[in-house]
């Protein structure tokens, strides 16, 4: 019998795809035309699809190995993709972004040598999809934010915020990352019979 961990095609799956799928259409309408609103109706797809799937795969029991996988990149490679943009568009400065993609890079590496010495990935926390969320919620405040609009000038002093807490909450979360990862180290990881 088929481990339901294995499950490919899943609702929550699909989902992750679609987000992922929209990160190239994303960049496109951030840098290529400038159609913001278009794009801040993708970023806010890619927000609201990561809430969902979560949400779906429990309440399916859909959870699986690839949803594992692929809900976390899709998250990744939309904060990358967006600092690029923004910092591009002098959105926000190269040093938050550099700040911010470093901190993937340390968890990244940290990662690389757990699975080398046979361990998994980490344990999502809380503290990292609290962060997220605060990300996923700045970059479309930060897009709505340009321009002299009432709507800007609202929303300017929220994104701020939604940004500074964001950003802090990812690196906090990192630390808890890296602190597992020096735990780990300390012990041999369980093998599956």
């Amino acid at each position: 019998m088929r481990d339901p961990a294995d499950r490919l095609l899943t609702i929550p799956n699909l989902l992750s795809v679609l987000r992922l799928a929209g990160v190239p259409l994303f960049l496109y309408l951030l840098l290529g035309p400038r159609e913001d609103g278009w794009a801040l109706l993708i970023l806010m797809f890619a927000g609201f699809s990561d809430w969902l799937d979560g949400k779906l795969a429990r309440w399916l029991n859909q959870m699986s190995n690839l949803g594992a996988l692929l809900d976390p990149a899709a998250d990744r490679l939309y904060v990358f993709c967006t600092l690029l943009a923004f910092v591009i568009r002098d959105i926000v400065p190269l040093w938050v972004a550099l700040v911010l993609v470093g901190r993937e890079v340390v968890v990244g590496i940290c990662l690389l040598i757990l699975r080398q010495r046979g361990w998994g990935t980490f344990e999502v926390t809380y503290l990292g999809k609290a962060a997220t969320f605060n990300l996923l919620y700045a970059f479309p405040l930060l897009l709505i934010a340009q321009g002299d609009s009432a709507w800007a000038q609202v929303a300017q002093p929220v994104a701020y915020a939604f940004t500074v807490w964001g950003g802090a909450l990812y690196l906090w979360s990192a630390l808890l990352y890296v602190y597992q990862f020096f735990l780990a180290l300390r012990v041999t990881p369980r093998t599956v019979a």
